[in-house]
């Protein structure tokens, strides 16, 4: 048995077969003039054990299947087991966090704006390649942090990795983004738009890129990098598709929905019924119900906005009221009705709620009115709320304020996605058509009049 500081080994690898692993190689190489992990770099000992395993027949990649159904390989769990142990083993690091290459979120001395519902808790600057560069993104990265959310941090340190790459491979002798021209900068748009991969030069990315390599420009006095893009280099916005579930999608969906864990299926329902976003479902209060002039009413809790008050059914508050009381009761008092199971301090993450939907899609095969297995994302149950509103005939602001929208202008979406609405303003055009088929029917012959009959 290897022990280490507070514990052994077998405290820190949980899986026995890579405990097993880790154990027989360390037997095999520890009696070979190697007295300790302390005689070898990180690095080295990874390729070592990797070797080990390749000789004992032993696989050193692991299959991940996504909920959507695509495959991925990473590191077999013996070997990320095995580079805890020595990351635990490592001198302590004493430096600044802001000096470190990995930053966990809660040890920097700023306030970090986030969204509970992710579950956000380091920035990695390992793949930033270059050295110079690498400094220059975190001082920029901690500049933002105190003015941004982490999401949209997280989306600048996204492609300052993909734009290091793109340099380490093009222009291995950039050091420093004070070499960067606009040369340079064109010759990566360019491969950043025809990559046939998910980060395509979307005005999102190069947004990004823009405001990350400007304020790096600002902080090191780098003038060129601070008139380096033009207007014509973010891309227009595409709109995306406004799509919504029809009624017998929804029926498919929730007779599934219905048969999942308790909370989570009423979870979901309840988000149905709320017609809010998935953060502002699940960061709903214990305290949210109340009750005015004899009517129901809940208190939202808007994370990108502010809170308001709007009435729900009996139905919904007697939902509302068993959560409540289901969590009180396995969990005792907490901030939020729906919590995360293994800190109940924290709302559910919304990619748990999103595996375990998807999980379920690809187990029962649950496809959609096109027969294509269901994709899923919780603003569908949104934009299906905002269309039943409008086929009640309400007015904009009254549809805006039940959706928790601060303007009228998403209103329209829902409108034109209104099976009803369509109906209603097309009637009289498709009786023109039809009127127009039946007189050249009438002039084709017996043959036809099937098709009046039928219509």
């Amino acid at each position: 048995m290897y022990r280490c500081k507070n514990g052994t080994f077998r405290a820190l690898i949980q899986d026995r077969t890579a405990y097993n692993h880790i154990a027989k190689f360390l037997n095999s190489r520890i009696n070979r003039r190697i007295k300790s992990l302390g005689d070898r770099n990180p690095e080295k000992w990874i390729s070592l054990l990797k070797g080990w395993m390749l000789e004992q027949g032993i696989t050193i990649v692991k299959e991940k299947k996504s909920v959507y159904g695509t495959v991925s390989y990473g590191e077999a769990v013996t070997i990320l087991y095995f580079r805890n142990v020595l990351k635990f083993l490592g001198p302590e690091d004493l430096r600044d966090e802001i000096e470190k290459d990995v930053w966990e979120l809660k040890n920097l001395d700023i306030k970090i704006r986030s969204n509970p519902i992710y579950n956000v808790k380091t920035l990695d600057f390992r793949k930033i390649y270059q050295p110079d560069i690498r400094e220059e993104c975190k001082k920029a990265v901690y500049m933002n942090l105190q003015y941004e959310a982490i999401g949209t941090v997280q989306g600048e340190l996204t492609i300052m990795r993909i734009f290091s790459e793109y340099l380490q491979k093009e222009y291995s002798k950039i050091k420093s983004c004070s070499e960067i021209d606009r040369e340079v900068l064109e010759e990566f748009l360019i491969h950043l738009s025809t990559k046939d991969t998910s980060h395509s030069a979307n005005s999102s990315y190069v947004i990004s890129l823009r405001r990350q390599l400007e304020t790096i420009g600002k902080i090191y006095s780098y003038e060129r990098l601070e008139h380096l893009f033009i207007n014509t280099d973010i891309p227009p916005e595409v709109n995306a598709e406004f799509r919504v579930y029809s009624d017998d999608e929804m029926k498919r969906l929730n007779a599934e929905i219905t048969q999942m864990d308790v909370q989570i299926a009423r979870c979901l329902l309840i988000h149905q019924m709320l017609g809010t976003r998935i953060s502002d479902t699940l960061t709903l209060r214990p305290d949210c119900l109340t009750r005015e002039n004899g009517q129901d009413m809940i208190e939202i809790y808007q994370v990108k906005t502010k809170r308001y008050k709007k009435p729900i059914s009996k139905e919904l508050a007697k939902l509302l009221q068993s959560s409540i009381e289901y969590t009180q009761e396995k969990f005792g008092d907490t901030e939020y009705i729906f919590v995360n199971e293994k800190e109940p301090d924290r709302p559910m993450q919304y990619m748990a709620i999103k595996t375990k939907v998807m999980s379920m899609i690809q187990e029962k095969q649950l496809k959609d009115d096109h027969g294509e297995l269901f994709g899923f994302g919780t603003h569908m149950f949104r934009h299906y709320y905002g269309v039943k509103l409008t086929e009640m005939h309400l007015d904009d602001w009254t549809i805006a304020r039940l959706l928790g929208h601060k303007r009228l202008n998403n209103v329209q979406h829902y409108r034109k996605m209104s099976n009803q609405r369509m109906a209603d303003e097309t009637r009289e055009v498709r009786q023109r058509m039809s009127d127009i088929i039946y007189m050249s029917l009438a002039r084709w012959g017996e043959e036809y009049e099937q098709i009046r009959q039928d219509d």
